[in-house]
């Protein structure tokens, strides 16, 4: 398979931009589930423990390979621009310690501990979003480079008092602001940080990134059966437990397959390399699920795969529709959810404070059964829509 850096690659792929703001919408319907009663068990994640996947549990892992579905065109699209090797290690160690810092400040939100802090909670999660954007907003290149540095200091100061003054966990058993876990989009930027390692030094060579996936796959075994040495624990669990990386690389694996036979315009020989693709994974699923089981919270080597064949089937589904048969129109209305899905993310966490700020109470009727999940999409529609006016005035984050 020849490498696609001799190969003219288009600089964005439609059904890319529509999967990442399909997966963007989801993640915030089933984020916002937490609100209603009477959901179907079917939607919600699975307990720790238990052997099964619900439709909440397979957003996450879909996101991830989506992130190494576009890993490619963006390096590839730094290199035309003269970007060295370094350059782009540098790029990905800046994304990483962004997505690593915005994780950290989340994560310790889920323990805020109001009274010890003394701020009330609701304001802990969007002080710290308005910090990242005044941090990583992409200003306009008229913008005054005084004022946008004057912004970014606040943010970076205002982060730093918050980090100072957070106290979590119960009364008696008081934390200070750590870690944690790094939260969804510390996970995030870990899986990012290998994967994005691995394809710049791999140099557009497939076997290379076939190598790379095939290791994190083997790596998820390893460590599920205990076989990994305590020498390496210092390494996180996000990249030695292989399986979060293991869902990036597999996007980025995809992604030098999709490039090989869209180049040639073979659309046919592609969407059967890739279902097969997709089924060899569902196998591995099966065969790995008896060892260590299916979950989403125990990063099971069978999440892994089963939630990679998925997305690889989603995303050929909308490569026919969007890019093959020309529908992009019709996804128009979610475009913002896919072009400025970092911002997208966040909105929930104003519109939370919102509700508590201006006492905003739903009636019981829109909060339970069908009418409730009608009103949880409907939500995140309204996330998508905010999302694309605030774009509009120049309010759109870049890492």
């Amino acid at each position: 398979m020849k490498s696609p850096s001799s190969q003219q690659l288009p600089q964005r792929i439609a059904s890319i931009d529509i999967l990442r703001a399909l997966t963007m919408i989801l993640m915030i319907f089933v984020n916002d589930l937490w609100s209603l009663k009477d959901v179907p068990q079917w939607m919600e994640h699975v307990e720790f423990g238990v052997d099964g996947i619900g439709l909440s549990d397979v957003v996450f892992p879909a996101f991830l390979f989506i992130v190494g579905l576009s890993m490619p065109f963006a390096l590839d699209a730094r290199r035309k621009r003269g970007d060295t090797d370094w350059q782009l290690v540098q790029h990905v160690l800046l994304r990483t310690l962004a997505l690593l810092v915005m994780g950290v400040f989340l994560v310790n939100g889920e323990t805020f501990n109001a009274d010890a802090t003394g701020m009330e909670r609701y304001l802990w999660n969007p002080l710290c979003c308005l910090c990242f954007i005044l941090i990583w907003n992409n200003y306009p290149k008229t913008a005054n480079r005084y004022m946008v540095g004057a912004a970014k200091l606040v943010g970076i100061a205002v982060l730093l008092v918050l980090a100072y003054i957070y106290r979590g966990g119960e009364s008696g058993n008081i934390e200070y602001f750590r870690p944690q876990w790094w939260g969804i989009l510390g996970l995030i930027g870990w899986a990012y940080l290998a994967s994005g390692l691995t394809t710049i030094f791999a140099k557009n060579n497939f076997y290379a990134i076939l190598g790379g996936w095939t290791f994190f796959s083997v790596l998820s075994m390893v460590s599920h059966a205990g076989l990994i040495p305590r020498i390496f624990n210092f390494i996180p669990d996000a990249i030695l437990g292989g399986t979060l990386t293991g869902l990036t690389m597999g996007g980025v694996l995809t992604t030098y397959i999709f490039n090989h036979y869209r180049s040639r315009q073979d659309n046919k020989t592609l969407t059967i390399v890739l279902v097969l693709f997709s089924a060899a994974l569902i196998l591995l699923s099966v065969v790995t699920r008896p060892y260590w089981g299916l979950a989403k919270l125990g990063a099971t080597p069978a999440w892994l795969f089963l939630c990679s064949a998925f997305t690889i089937l989603a995303f050929v589904g909308i490569y026919w529709l969007a890019d093959v048969m020309q529908k992009t129109n019709w996804f128009t209305l979610v475009k913002p959810a896919g072009t400025d899905t970092l911002l997208c993310y966040l909105i929930p966490y104003f519109a939370y404070a919102t509700t508590r700020v201006l006492h905003i109470h739903l009636p019981e009727v829109i909060l339970a059964g069908r009418v409730g999940l009608i009103k949880s999409f409907f939500f995140a529609m309204l996330c998508v829509f905010v999302t694309g006016g605030l774009s509009k005035i120049g309010i759109r984050l870049k890492l």
